[in-house]
């Protein structure tokens, strides 16, 4: 029998956001795989972390490709990022809240790329006069993971509807940031 090295992944990534102490056996049982088999794909918590950072970096990196972030209004290259983003939100759920991937100094280069270019997108929002300028981009591109987050885990939980999570996180999102012009 094969193993869909992705969907143990995701498994993992969504048993791990709900309980993040969860075991090896755990994580095992999950994917309907034997601890043995799991541990041959992934020698140990620290190798299956890593894993999963590289298939959130790959997921982030073709959702941003996808969503066409030089086309159109900065807010409306935001809502397609949103919905591009939406089918790895639970992985980005459990990945933004994993201490082991910002110990030491570095970051991982591919994250400092994404964040560049999301950046990039809430400058051409401000530079276009779409989205105040009180707000760094840094910040916004902070926030933008923090709402996929609690999105995913708000969808979860069984707290709001998969159909609804983008549109809600994107409508949020903009409407904070857009700039308003006193009457």
């Amino acid at each position: 029998m094969s193993v869909d090295r992705d969907q143990v992944l995701r498994t993992a990534a969504a048993l791990l956001t709900r309980k993040a102490t969860a075991t090896m056996d755990e994580v095992a049982r999950a994917a309907g795989i034997s601890r043995a088999t799991l541990h041959r794909h992934f020698a140990g918590r620290d190798a299956l972390v890593l894993a999963l950072e590289e298939l959130g970096l790959q997921e982030c990196e073709a959702a941003l490709g996808r969503a066409g972030l030089g086309e159109g209004g900065a807010g409306d290259a935001l809502r397609r990022l949103v919905k591009e983003l939406e089918p790895a939100a639970g992985l980005l759920a459990f990945l933004y809240t994993e201490n082991q991937l910002f110990e030491g100094d570095a970051q991982h280069e591919g994250w400092s790329r994404i964040d560049e270019r999301l950046a990039a997108l809430f400058r051409r929002g401000q530079e276009s006069g779409e989205f105040r300028i009180d707000l760094t981009p840094a910040w916004l591109t902070e926030a933008l993971y923090g709402l996929i987050g609690s999105g995913a885990w708000a969808v979860q939980d069984g707290r709001v509807a998969a159909n609804d999570v983008s549109y809600m996180i994107a409508e949020l999102l903009i409407g904070g940031v857009q700039r308003r012009v006193d009457s």
